[in-house]
């Protein structure tokens, strides 16, 4: 029996021993369906701590409960481990590493070869390999299936190679890992028919396409997209500001069109892992091809120059008060990226929390879910705790990231000054909040002010 037999043997009868490298926000929800299909899964990370924890039965994501964690753990399928010799024993393995950027802002891709590199020693023939990590078109072929072509390896016939980007929201309580359409890529059809056939046991969708570059080009498209769209709507915030118009009235209007209009919102500034780097693994490899973006730049510019729009929003309603940003205390609410989660990757908070303290304010912030943060000269930046009366003593709070679980109501009635990011105070009509993307101006108050 040939490879191709074999593993589609042990793959259709959930025989096939999985591995999955990277037991983070993408790994480990992928981990624990591929329990749950029935696989016996090695969970794969260097580092010990998330080893431990999740050994303990302790998740440290909110995607993933302690209780299902502790589940999968008690079948005896789901194994944690540091070392890569596993990879010996494993008929497949998901990669989903870190892709970030350099300081450069070019790609950095030393976690996938870093990976690679670990399993060299202990591949086998007849093995799946598929890589989730966001990248550039080209880096399934480039940098993984290079690699094992030198070691004698041919795709399609002794070693199987996928792309299949992640699609992971996290906090999105409707559209998981399970229901989440998967977009798959092989070099070969074998390869696509393999990968389709391991994930289609465990995911609803499997969504086959021509290629892997195809595979790693649509992840691109899809928080591009997003990235220009949310860059388009915070220029359209600045220009409401400057003519006196309600953005967010104006775009709730929009949005009554049944057809050609899609809802987009302004912020502060883009987070995640995705939006603020996907469009630069896309920019810098079209460089390659001499083709420049103007739109992803342009997008990129006006996206990441958000927190110091917020920063000058917030001195135009100190100087409403008589206060200037230096010396004032400002309550930053929310610092996780979006709304219900305590993820702080690329979060514009952490950005605009340097900013006031570049301009000699005396910064805290306020997250339920975000405990703590390494700032710019990494000390340790942690949560004040909720106290009504405390949060009297503040000159100013902005609220960067509506969290359902903050009591809007209660903030809005301490009458301290609140910049509004996110139109999470539309049901108060308060003199003394100042929502982004509408004017902030003396005569534009409705009750006397205090100096």
């Amino acid at each position: 029996m040939g490879y191709v037999e074999q593993l589609n043997q042990k793959i259709d009868k959930t025989k096939a021993n999985v591995g999955v490298v990277g037991m983070g926000y993408v790994g480990l929800p992928l981990a624990m369906e591929m329990v749950k299909a029935g696989y016996t899964v090695c969970g794969i990370d260097l580092d010990d701590k998330k080893i431990t924890s999740l050994q303990q039965g302790e998740s440290y994501i909110n995607d993933v409960s302690n209780e299902e964690l502790q589940e999968c753990l008690a079948t005896n399928r789901f194994l944690p481990t540091p070392n890569y010799e596993v990879v010996k024993e494993l008929d497949a393995v998901s990669i989903c590493v870190p892709t970030p950027l350099s300081d450069n802002q070019d790609p950095d891709t030393s976690y996938i070869t870093g990976v690679i590199n670990e399993m060299k020693p202990h591949m086998k023939k007849g093995m799946l390999i598929t890589l989730e990590s966001t990248t550039y078109p080209g880096t399934t072929e480039e940098l993984i299936y290079s690699e094992f072509h030198k070691m004698g390896y041919e795709a399609g016939e002794d070693i199987f190679l996928c792309y299949s980007p992640e699609r992971v929201d996290p906090g999105n309580t409707t559209y998981n890992t399970h229901n989440m359409p998967k977009v798959m890529g092989g070099i070969t059809d074998t390869c696509s028919e393999l990968g389709a056939a391991l994930y289609g046991k465990m995911l609803d969708n499997v969504v086959r396409v021509s290629s892997p570059k195809v595979a790693e080009m649509s992840k691109l498209l899809e928080n591009t997209f997003r990235s220009i769209n949310i860059a388009f709507v915070n220029e359209i915030a600045m220009m409401c500001e400057r003519m006196d118009i309600d953005v967010w009235e104006v775009i709730d209007a929009a949005a009554t069109k049944p057809f050609g209009f899609m809802k987009f919102q302004p912020g502060p500034g883009i987070g995640g892992h995705c939006i603020p780097l996907d469009p630069m693994y896309l920019s810098w490899k079209a460089k390659g091809f001499r083709f420049y973006s103007k739109f992803i730049d342009l997008a990129q510019s006006i996206n990441n120059n958000m927190p110091e729009v917020v920063e000058a929003k917030t001195s135009q309603v100190l100087n409403l008060y008589g206060r200037s940003i230096n010396s004032s205390k400002i309550l930053i609410l929310g610092m996780a990226y979006k709304p219900n989660i305590s993820d702080l990757r690329e979060s514009p908070g952490l950005y605009i929390y340097e900013l006031y303290k570049e301009n000699g304010a005396n910064v805290d912030y306020y997250d339920p879910h975000a405990h703590s943060f390494l700032d710019d000269n990494g000390e340790v930046v942690r949560s004040i705790s909720y106290n009504k009366e405390n949060l009297k003593q503040y000159d100013c709070m902005v609220l960067v990231t509506n969290h359902s679980d903050f009591d809007y109501e209660e903030l809005a009635q301490l009458g301290v000054p609140i910049v509004d990011t996110r139109n999470a105070f539309i049901d108060y009509d308060k003199s003394h909040i100042y929502k982004l993307g509408t004017a902030t101006k003396v005569n534009k108050r409705h009750s006397s002010i205090a100096l």
